[in-house]
């Protein structure tokens, strides 16, 4: 988090800045709620790159740096331990966004598409591990895929719960409270976590 958390607010305020002088300049109509989530997935994004890119020591040391066995490193850690968090759990967890941003952006309800998107993300990856020194590994593909059909799946769940919200639910105003709300909440959390 030391590292991430300088990213975070720089790619902020210089995304900010260039979205706020882009709408000025071309007097384009502000939909804060849809502007909140541009810029989440864009935060995502760079904190996917740095988290994909990072040199990890352990990494480093394996002398082969592919793994084409599906489930050999999967089934390698015992439940529950912090390894199987970090590297199960983890890439579980790394690649739901970009299921849920990727469907949202694209309005997808083929569960084809979703699933072309998030391998053709999660391979490319792989692939440019494998090309700067750190691991390829098919394990980390399947976990990546199941973890982004799972944020398909709620982007999915969100959108037919949301086609039978009342109609107030669904209104600018109350989405853009929303965002405001959720932004307050993670500034929060994040100036606890850095104090």
């Amino acid at each position: 988090m030391e590292f991430t958390w300088p990213m975070i607010i720089i790619c902020t305020l210089v995304i900010s800045s260039l979205r706020i002088a882009d709408i000025l300049k071309n007097q384009k109509e502000v939909v804060f709620y849809r502007e909140i989530l541009m810029l989440f997935f864009m935060i995502y994004v760079l904190c996917l790159f740095q988290i994909v890119t990072f040199e990890d020591p352990l990494v480093s040391s394996f002398d082969n740096h592919f793994n084409l066995v599906p489930l050999r490193e999967i089934l390698r850690y015992s439940f529950g331990s912090r390894l199987f968090f970090k590297n199960v759990i983890g890439n579980l967890l790394m690649f739901m966004p970009y299921g849920f941003f990727a469907s949202y952006f694209t309005k997808m309800d083929n569960k084809y598409y979703a699933f072309s998107l998030i391998a053709f993300a999660s391979i490319t990856i792989e692939t440019t591990q494998l090309a700067i020194g750190r691991v390829f590994d098919i394990d980390d593909i399947i976990l990546n895929i199941i973890g982004g059909m799972i944020g398909y799946g709620i982007y999915r769940l969100l959108s037919k719960i949301g086609d039978s919200l009342p109609r107030i639910f669904l209104n600018r105003w109350f989405l853009n409270i929303l965002s405001l709300v959720l932004i307050g909440v993670l500034v929060g959390y994040l100036w606890v976590v850095i104090i």
